[in-house]
């Protein structure tokens, strides 16, 4: 099999793990037999774990991002307890004034909004005429309250496209409450 290559299954992955020394000395074994035309098997069976693969890779590089701020914001907050067991399409992290200074990348899915365009507004640029003014207080008092809570809120996307949005918003310590991070999906 090792020199075999026209009856090698995933070629193409074989060949980009390659070093360039190693693809150099196999390249004059790779012009295919006009009889070895293999169609591609089980295409979706690969897309659906190669997904599956990528947003697990996205939710830690999304968690390690945080963990980043932790460092430098020296939060007493236990981020990995955030985190557990949490299912979540965007990341919003606030300072104590509620004005956004990073998310993730599903929030710019999720919304329609890049991450630039975000940062420095206050979460409430989501709202719009259907957002109810009982669930708005409600969420004002929650954060003055510094516990834990979810809640959730009629949003709007970036084409005016209403959504209901669950968020999930932990306030953040040093030895007093510095940011909010909200973990929020499309309910």
């Amino acid at each position: 099999m090792k020199y075999n290559l026209s009856n090698m299954m995933c070629l193409d992955f074989f060949l980009s793990a390659q070093n360039k020394e190693d693809y150099k000395a196999i390249e004059p074994l790779l012009i295919t037999p006009e009889f070895a035309n293999f169609p591609l098997k089980s295409f979706d069976i690969f897309v659906d774990s190669f997904t599956s693969k990528m947003k697990t890779l996205d939710r830690e590089n999304d968690i390690n991002s945080i963990k980043e701020f932790a460092a430098k914001y020296k939060w007493t907050s236990n981020i990995d307890i955030i985190f557990k067991d949490i299912d979540f399409e965007a990341i919003v992290l606030t300072n104590d004034q509620q004005e956004i200074i990073w998310v993730n990348e599903g929030f710019k899915e999720m919304t329609g909004f890049t991450k630039k365009f975000a940062q420095q507004k206050t979460p409430s640029f989501l709202q719009g005429k259907d957002t109810c003014n009982v669930t708005k207080e409600r969420i004002r008092e929650n954060i003055k309250l510094n516990k834990p809570f979810t809640d959730i809120v009629i949003n709007y996307k970036k084409d005016k496209t209403p959504y209901r949005c669950e968020i999930k918003v932990f306030p953040l310590f040093t030895e007093n409450t510095t940011h909010y991070i909200a973990l929020e999906k499309a309910v």
